[in-house]
């Protein structure tokens, strides 16, 4: 059985659900990447990142926004196929709008790199989602 095959049958909660993952982790080493940048270090030693003060405010917000992520790979092996649909075609516009604005507060090398990854896989969600069909649902 071919690549293409195996990912033709399979369930379409783990699709989603190990789209969502990939995506995570690249979020997540973007950030650790991030940290290994002496300019970006230093930046956030000093409080303030790119011209924006990293706050509780910040933080929480931050925290808000990967949450999303991370909270759509398990619910995406839970959800019924109307809410499962429509929350990762909402979850993937969010995350894909963030990403792309993000990009416009200088980025790195290393940065559009990962962002590109990210953008990619979420508008995968969102194109996946809005095509499934119920009758397609497993």
């Amino acid at each position: 059985m071919t690549l293409t095959n195996r990912i033709d049958k399979m369930d379409m909660s783990v699709k989603f659900s190990t789209l969502w993952l990939f995506a995570v982790l690249n979020y997540l080493y973007c950030d650790v990447a991030g940290l290994m940048d002496p300019k970006v270090l230093n930046q956030y030693v000093a409080g303030t990142v790119n011209g924006m003060q990293i706050n509780q405010g910040f933080l929480l917000y931050a925290a808000i926004l990967i949450e999303i992520p991370i909270a759509m790979v398990l619910l995406s092996r839970f959800l019924n196929y109307k809410a499962n649909r429509w929350l990762n075609v909402i979850a993937g516009i969010v995350m894909t709008v963030v990403q792309i604005g993000t990009l416009t507060v200088s980025p790195t090398g290393y940065y559009i790199f990962f962002s590109v990854i990210e953008i990619a896989t979420t508008a995968l969600i969102v194109w996946t989602a809005l095509r499934w069909t119920k009758s397609g649902s497993e």
